[in-house]
């Protein structure tokens, strides 16, 4: 059976592959231009790690198509608090049609791990 998205996905130039590896070298300065307030809460003292076999499990549970393996990241704020953070990076040169649904199952499974 003709799948016009899995086509899509076949055909699309890896264009977030370079950016999710920039991510990973420069996450500090990532969050510090993009989110300064989150930045200022985070104890950067205690580093940070990011979660891409627990990620991968978490996407690999979806029935979405595409499945990037965008960033998740275990951080501690100033409070002492494990935070897990998203980080989601994506180029696209059209619209997808399931991009809303993936972000909200990835929301939900996050949760629920």
């Amino acid at each position: 059976m003709y799948d016009p998205e899995l086509e899509e996905n076949q055909n699309r130039a890896d264009y977030d592959s370079p950016w999710k590896e920039a991510l990973s070298v420069y996450f500090e300065p990532f969050m510090a231009f993009f989110f300064p307030e989150i930045h200022r809460d985070i104890d950067w003292t205690r580093g940070y790690e990011f979660l891409d076999k627990e990620f991968q499990k978490i996407v690999r549970e979806t029935e979405t198509g595409r499945r990037d393996s965008d960033k998740l990241v275990k951080v501690w704020r100033l409070n002492g608090e494990e935070t897990w953070v998203l980080i989601h990076i994506e180029v696209q040169s059209q619209a997808q049609t399931v991009f809303a649904e993936r972000m909200f199952i990835y929301n939900n499974r996050i949760f629920d791990s």
